[in-house]
């Protein structure tokens, strides 16, 4: 694939990686990501003894802002709200991207590396 067509964002995708980089947004989305939701959700969105999975169970981007703004309870399970979290609200999409990157299998564990590094 040339880079024109790695440059292009994907349709219905929220990341772009160009030769293993991220943009700006993913990144900033596995920042959020790591100092807020990898307490419950795992490190790397795999999952932990308090919430589940979001690599093998990325809901859509309607049903994620929903739960990350609303919160969500199931059974014993419980998930706050972030709606008035300065550190969450304002970046749900940028932290959606990160996930759906790794959900697709298009960027590993760890620190990825942003476009321009």
């Amino acid at each position: 694939m040339d880079v024109a067509a790695q440059e292009a964002a994907l349709p219905g995708k929220f990341y772009r990686i160009v030769d293993g980089k991220v943009d700006p947004r993913t990144y900033n989305g596995y920042r959020r990501y790591h100092a807020v939701c990898n307490h419950c959700h795992g490190p790397d969105g795999m999952g932990s003894s308090f919430g589940p999975s979001l690599v093998d169970h990325l809901p859509d981007i309607e049903t994620f802002q929903r739960i990350v703004r609303d919160g969500q309870s199931s059974g014993a399970a419980v998930m706050k709200g972030f709606s008035g979290d300065p550190n969450v609200a304002p970046y749900v999409d940028d932290i959606y991207a990160y996930l759906q990157a790794r959900a697709d299998g298009v960027l590993g564990r760890g620190r990825p590396t942003k476009l321009g590094e």
